[in-house]
């Protein structure tokens, strides 16, 4: 009781339960957002991971999936099961949910399945049962409308004839009275009261048409009267309605018999969905704040809690959806050796909202979530987190701030104590064994404040001690100074303070490990105005001892600020350094490019020139085959192609010097980056060479550098390899359409093609040609939607005009 109690309190005192309302937004079913709602904290490292596997592998594919993981037709069917296994009879909507969430979780399936690398979600889906036998029947019986189908059976099929023959005889037999009787009737209507067709009859002449009224108009001058002609045909109307509501039960009650013969595998079916609606939650939340995944750590093995820009993850949320402040990440780097940290600094720090970030951290870590830092993110697994924030002050139970405090301390050591009956470390102490390690988190707010500062001190003195032996990691803020030395007797301890600005009298939220927080009342108060001379003698009040321990805190608080300047500067000058690199590199990538395309440019020319040289020839040898040809037209003619051959032949270009070979110390022309270097290195067997220019080394191919008078180095010349073998392959196969491969989808619904396309598809060998038609484009948005997810298509396209064009779409098997 102790236990869940505190526990209890521990959520809403970290504000899990809000945490999880906002995962409940990602979710994309009722069924999912009720268990992102009330999400349950594993008992085991075990099913954490899990949960962790289940979250990345999502993350990993919808990574890949364009529009995401649908979870479009399922339903929350939980209800309608369970009354179809008590023998009650689900209405048509009923019915139809179940057909869409068979369909659902098909398709989810489907999704999975095409996809490699994913082994937690393949074997949470590989006992999915989702009777397509089932929802075909279901969508055969039950039409859109969630109402029975005249084809569900022979009988209602039967019947329903028979009361559109009956219906039609009544409106005939009531139009000839309203032609015959015209005058007593308001207007020419035949409407319905009931399940009685009735006309509309003026009140002073119903005598002219005596009947059975059935309704009277507002103002009375209308009735509606039944004429005696209609009634017997009126009663055997309701006579076969009767019926059609008996057989259309009758068929309703076979449908859900067959849902209740199969409802633990829905339910199963139900609660798989769930479990991946709530991954892609996860998932979707952990994206969504740039968190990362985490690696639970071991820290016996000597490994660090590793938290670097940890974010409060609602705080992030009121930034982006309630225009909250700009969130200060803290860093948590804790050696494993550390049991208790102490935050000390003034109020409104941050030291509160360090605490519940931590907690937050640990226990998203726990359900599955990622975590709001900086990679890596490695933490423990903590078994229990356990926290005493805030103010339990109550009037009504008469308690005070320090005895609100001592309640919830004592219900948290009420725990960790049952945990250590749990470990058996009692016994093993006497017994002189092997301790195991606790595995708890404890969060302490102000820790012995609200009392005397001499024995609040003392008393969380000893209380951080016991918690040193008792819990794996204890994070406490306090204002008492006492607390600070405690790093000192004991390596388990560690101080860390958040930062303040003495210039402007604010926090900055910044978390600095190693150094106490100093007293910064005095201060404030001279900045605020207060007189020196009051400020100075409180100063004598306090001593030369707390002044000069302060003055070492500021000290080192000035030299940690040094140290990160540099190393900001440092960071600064790696980046300049990199994207000179970047810039370099893209340089000669240009210089690359536009060398290729001059090379593509001049080919085009030169083909040009060829195409309108060989013209004008063709048009010499044309005059010349005109008539025969003196030698003087001879002359002219070969004159002519010497004119154009002088013309589109190129240049011969000059012949670079050869010979040339690079030697260690020479000094080289590298052309594609305009710089002159020194021979490290001679060419290797795959002519590549070092050189340097400045304080770059890089390694050049040889036909890329040059002698300082332009001559080019001599290739180096490799033995040819053997070519291989050259293997005929067979020439591509005609596709041929037959009525083998032809299937005729026009008139089913999409629920009943993909059924036919599925059987199809898994037989053929080749390409198969399938008919949907024009009509409204609904059949033939379904047949691409399900082609573009089947696993054994490759592709589809319309098909050529004359096999039908756009009414015919062609699927070509892998």
């Amino acid at each position: 009781m102790l236990k869940s109690l505190i526990q209890s309190e521990t959520l809403e005192l970290l504000e899990w339960p809000r945490l999880c309302q906002h995962l409940a937004t990602f979710a994309a079913t009722k069924l999912g957002a009720t268990a992102a709602r009330h999400l349950k904290i594993p008992d085991s490292q075990t099913q954490s991971e899990q949960l962790l596997e289940q979250t990345k592998e999502v993350y990993q594919l919808e990574s890949r999936l364009t529009t995401g993981l649908s979870f479009e037709g399922i339903q929350d069917i939980g209800d309608s099961l369970e009354r179809a296994e008590r023998g009650g009879i689900l209405t048509g909507d009923e019915l139809l949910a179940i057909a869409t969430t068979l369909a659902g979780a098909r398709n989810l399936r489907r999704v999975i399945d095409n996809q490699e690398d994913l082994p937690i979600l393949t074997g949470l889906v590989a006992d999915l049962r989702t009777y397509p036998e089932l929802e075909q029947e279901i969508h055969r019986c039950i039409d859109e409308r969630a109402q029975v189908t005249d084809r569900a059976s022979l009988k209602l099929g039967e019947i329903r004839t028979d009361l559109r023959r009956l219906r039609s005889q009544i409106t005939q037999k009531l139009q000839n009275i309203l032609q015959a009787k015209s005058g007593a009737v308001q207007e020419q209507l035949i409407t319905q009261r009931g399940d009685r067709y009735v006309i509309p009859v003026k009140a002073p002449q119903k005598d002219a048409i005596p009947g059975i009224v059935h309704d009277t108009s507002t103002s009375g001058a209308t009735l509606y009267v039944e004429p005696n002609s209609v009634v017997p045909l009126g009663n055997q109307l309701r006579q076969i309605i009767r019926r059609e509501q008996a057989e259309e039960e009758a068929v309703r009650r076979i449908l859900t018999e067959q849902v209740a013969a199969v409802k633990p595998d829905l339910e199963r079916l139900l609660a798989i969905a769930t479990t991946l609606d709530l991954a892609t939650a996860r998932s979707r939340y952990s994206y969504w704040l740039g968190a990362n995944p985490p690696r639970f750590i071991q820290r016996q093995d000597h490994e660090i809690i590793t938290l670097r820009n940890l974010r409060h993850p609602l705080l992030v949320w009121q930034q982006q959806h309630e225009q909250g402040q700009p969130v200060v990440p803290v860093d948590l780097l804790i050696n494993p050796l550390i049991r208790v940290v102490t935050i000390t600094g003034p109020n409104t720090g941050g030291k509160t909202v360090t605490l519940k970030t931590l907690g937050l951290a640990a226990l998203m870590a726990k359900v599955g979530l990622f975590v709001p830092a900086r990679e890596p993110v490695e933490i423990p697994w903590f078994d229990k987190v356990l926290a005493d924030i805030g103010d339990e002050q109550s009037l009504q139970q008469s308690l005070s701030t320090f005895s609100g405090h001592i309640r919830r301390i004592s219900r948290i050591l009420e725990a960790l104590e049952k945990g250590s009956r749990e470990w058996g470390i009692g016994n093993r102490e006497e017994e002189n064994l092997e301790i195991p390690t606790p595995q708890s988190l404890v969060l302490l707010d102000e820790v012995g404040a609200g009392t005397d500062p001499v024995e609040g001190s003392a008393l969380a003195i000893a209380l951080l001690q016991y918690l040193a032996n008792h819990s794996q990691l204890t994070i406490a803020t306090t204002h008492f100074g006492e607390l600070k030395a405690l790093k000192y007797e004991d390596e388990r301890f560690e101080n860390a303070s958040v930062e303040f600005d003495e210039s402007t009298l604010s926090p900055t939220y910044r978390l600095l490990w190693g150094i106490p927080g100093r007293s910064n009342a005095l201060t404030i108060a001279l900045r605020l105005g207060l007189k020196p001379e009051v400020v100075q003698q409180a100063k004598t009040q306090v001593g030369e001892a707390t002044d000069e321990v302060n003055q070492v805190i500021a000290g080192l608080e000035a030299q940690r600020r040094r140290q990160e300047t540099k190393a900001a500067e440092a960071q600064s000058l790696l980046q300049q350094a990199e994207r000179l690199y970047k810039e370099v590199s893209a340089k000669a990538a240009s210089l690359e490019e536009r060398e290729s395309s001059l090379r593509a440019s001049q080919e085009v020319a030169v083909k040009q020139a060829i195409a309108q040289a060989k013209g004008e020839i063709a048009q010499v040898i044309r005059r010349l085959q005109k008539g025969t040809p003196t030698a003087q037209e001879a002359q002219q003619a070969t004159n002519a192609l010497n004119q154009i051959g002088q013309q589109y032949q190129p240049a011969t270009p000059a012949k670079p010097k050869a010979g040339f070979m690079p030697k260690v110390g020479d000094r080289i022309r590298v052309p594609k980056l305009g710089q002159t270097a020194d021979v490290i290195t001679a060419p290797n067997e795959d002519g590549e060479l070092s050189v340097r220019f400045g304080l770059m080394k890089m390694n050049v191919k040889l036909e890329d550098v040059e002698s300082l008078d332009g001559q080019k180095p001599e290739p180096i010349v490799k033995p040819k390899p053997a070519p291989p073998a050259v293997t005929p392959t067979p020439q591509n196969v005609p596709e041929i359409r037959t009525s083998q491969n032809t299937i005729d989808l026009r008139g089913k619904r999409v629920a009943d093609a993909e059924y036919i396309l599925d059987k199809a598809i898994s037989e053929a060998t080749g390409p198969v040609w399938i008919i949907h038609g024009y009509g409204t484009g609904k059949l033939r948005q379904g047949v691409h939607a399900f082609l573009q997810q089947h696993s054994r298509v490759k592709n589809y396209e319309p098909a050529e005009q004359g096999d039908g064009g756009s009414g015919v779409t062609v699927a070509y098997i892998k």
